[in-house]
Formats: structure tokens, sequence, C-alpha cells
């Protein structure tokens, strides 16, 4: 049995998706470093940077990372649709997962956390630096959009770990707003993917709501 650790609206809900879809039996550790009734104490000792998703694999190893987890679930459960079986897609679905992972995590985390990038700052500095990284984010999507959005590797009608990461990563940094407005074929696409059986499930548990214009 894997074990996750992660939180709602977090991107352990992007690897529940994957894991549902895998039909891999999981247990669910409500984790993060933000929240004083989680698992701290835990998931520091299985990922000191206190990173979630973070996943325990059977064999009692660690795994973090979210494209990582994606690509070892897609190359573990060869038959799930994570991952396509035809090489040269899998291919551009591991860039786009590790495209997602390097720059639209990367600036979701100056956007939250603006004091960890620019030490005794003010008020203000924050904010300026929230709105480059906010708008940089944004940016990051366009160009996301019209790398893949018209290729194999893009699919919302059989979601595999691409798509599912995307609808997630998306929800965060107002970034749909955005989409709505720049890419609307994309944002279409998202919606589609939230309507498949494994995505949905996972969406209405982490966003009951759905608000995306306050996310």
């Amino acid at each position: 049995m894997y074990t996750l650790y992660g939180t709602e609206r977090s991107g352990s809900a992007a690897i529940e998706m994957a894991l549902i879809q895998c039909g891999a039996e999981y247990r669910l550790v409500k984790a993060s470093s933000w929240e004083k009734d989680a698992n701290r104490n835990a998931l520091r000792q299985l990922n000191p940077l206190m990173q979630i998703p973070t996943l325990v694999l059977p064999d009692g190893s660690v795994l973090t990372e979210s494209a990582a987890i994606m690509i070892f679930l897609g190359l573990e459960y060869r038959d799930s649709g994570i991952l396509s079986t035809v090489p040269s897609i899998r291919a551009q679905q591991m860039r786009g997962l590790i495209y997602i992972g390097t720059n639209c995590y990367a600036s979701v985390g100056i956007i939250d956390y603006p004091e960890r990038w620019l030490l005794s700052g003010t008020e203000e500095q924050y904010n300026q630096l929230v709105e480059g990284a906010t708008r940089r984010l944004h940016q990051q999507w366009d160009a996301f959009s019209d790398i893949f959005l018209t290729t194999p590797a893009w699919s919302p009608q059989a979601p595999g770990g691409l798509e599912m990461l995307a609808c997630v990563v998306t929800r965060w940094g107002k970034t749909r707003d955005h989409l709505s407005r720049s890419r609307a074929a994309f944002t279409a696409s998202l919606s589609e993917t939230e309507r498949h059986p494994c995505v949905s499930q996972v969406i209405r548990n982490h966003w009951p709501t759905s608000d995306l214009h306050q996310i």
C-alpha cells in the first residue's frame, strides 16, 4: 500500500487522481508545513523540505516531487494511461510534467512565500515580488498551452498525469482567471479534464466550492 502525505487544495490532489486511475491501494495522511494540526514531524522525517506531495512506496522508500511521482506511477502502471505507451508521446508528457515542476511550481513558491526570497523586505517590496511572480506564472501557463494543447501529449478526454497535474496547479495564483481570457481553448480543455471520474472525485473533495477566481 502507498501512503500519500498531503492536504486539501495542494499538489497531493494530482497524485490522488493518479493513484485512483492506477487502481493502487493507498492511504492519506494529512500533512503540510503550514497547518498546525497536520503531521508535520512525520512529514519532516520523510522530507526535510516538508514539501507535499510526499509518497511512501510499498517497500518503504520515499518519493517526492510531483513530476517524479507521476512519472514513477506511469512507468509502474503502464496500462493506466498516466503516461502513454507510445515513446514519442510519452517523452513529451514527461517534458510537460517537468515543465510544470520547474517553472510553474517555482513561481507559485514565490507568490506564497515572498519573504523566503527577499530577506528583510518591506510590505511594498513583497507585493511587487508577488506581482512579478504572478505575471511570470501566467506567462508560463500561456506558453504551456501554446506548446502542448494541440499535440498528442495533451488528452483531456482521457487524462493522464500531465492533465491531472495541470488541472491542479492552474488552480493557484488566479491562473484560471487569466487563462479564461488569454487561452480560452486551454481553459475549456482543463474543464473537460475535470469531468473525468478519477479527476472529478478528487476535485470535489479538495475544492468543494470550485471558486477558481479566489484561488
